[in-house]
């Protein structure tokens, strides 16, 4: 014990150090990964968007970055499976804290998310975002688009999100519409995995609907991924939903007949060869959850999204 230290979030010195807080204990970051306001030297930036005032079913979302968390503990201090390494050895990540929103003045909402993501990624960090409700994408996309040109979007979801929208609205079912309008995304290069739902228009996104995806292994979903997308820069976003009810019962808007977490981490993982600029994980409500279920499976899917950008650190430091 004489080596070990608690409370790693607020007391490492190093950005790369390992935590030692005993799992059930201690300050609870993102994989107790320092917090701190101060970007410069980090690799990857971890931040909450506790926003959930665009949901059309069961609000809760807000709470999805304190559950995503507190079930990160897990991962702390052990080589992380199946990236077979400590993360952070050679990955300066923190963790960011949450963006600071008006409860009441939602309308200022999308500048509020769309102003700190532009700061965060003018420091050259990756940034890994935990949501919120899938409206966050749209300033999050703006941000990342802002920086590094329209982006192929890789969404995991069991909902299109294209529905019809207008001016000032907020409403996660309407972003990728018009993400696409706004020439944020490249509809030709993005592609949609897990749609179990149907919406007036597909914006000309690829889709892999919940039943193609039952009759894939995932060798041949990520082929297919990685196929579509090339070497475009790519944004990857996760709605938890994509992910059967039975795997994630803490969301807004569950639908059944999805995927097993089991898959899609095995399809998460062989997407190295994409040019990730950017991710989120979001439509954790934890409020329905039970025994953490559905905030482990989002916990996990942001550690794979972390663990994917390490290795692209290592190969260009190669």
């Amino acid at each position: 014990m004489a080596n070990r230290t608690i409370d790693h979030a607020i007391t490492a010195r190093r950005l790369t150090d390992a935590a030692t807080d005993p799992t059930h204990a201690g300050v609870l970051s993102f994989m107790r990964r320092r917090y701190s306001k101060q970007l410069k030297g980090a690799d990857a930036v971890v931040w909450g968007i506790p926003f959930d005032a665009a949901t059309s079913n069961r609000p809760g979302a807000r709470f999805g970055p304190q559950a995503i968390r507190r079930a990160s503990a897990i991962f702390d201090n052990d080589p992380q499976y199946p990236f077979g390494r400590d993360l952070f050895e050679a990955m300066a990540v923190i963790d960011h804290g949450d963006c600071l929103l008006d409860y009441g003045n939602h309308a200022k909402t999308p500048a509020t998310i769309e102003r700190e993501t532009a700061r965060i990624l003018k420091s050259g960090a990756f940034l890994m975002t935990l949501g919120g409700d899938h409206f966050i994408t749209y300033p999050l996309l703006k941000a990342h688009a802002a920086r590094h040109g329209p982006l192929a979007m890789v969404q995991f979801d069991a909902h299109q999100d294209t529905w019809p929208d207008e001016k000032g609205r907020i409403d996660h079912g309407s972003f990728v519409g018009r993400a696409v309008r706004e020439g944020l995304i490249d509809p030709a290069r993005s592609i949609q995995i897990g749609i179990r739902t149907h919406a007036p228009e597909d914006c000309g996104i690829r889709i892999l609907y919940g039943h193609e995806i039952e009759e894939m292994g995932a060798a041949a979903i990520a082929e297919t991924i990685l196929a579509h997308v090339g070497d475009h820069a790519a944004y990857l976003t996760f709605d938890i939903d994509c992910l059967d009810p039975a795997f994630a019962p803490g969301t807004g808007t569950p639908v059944s007949g999805g995927p097993t977490a089991a898959r899609i981490l095995s399809v998460l993982r062989r997407l190295a060869p994409l040019d990730i600029r950017g991710a989120d994980v979001v439509e954790v409500a934890p409020a329905y959850d039970h025994a953490d279920v559905t905030a482990i499976a989002a916990s996990t899917i942001a550690m794979y999204m972390l663990g994917l950008h390490a290795e692209r650190l290592a190969r260009r430091r190669a």
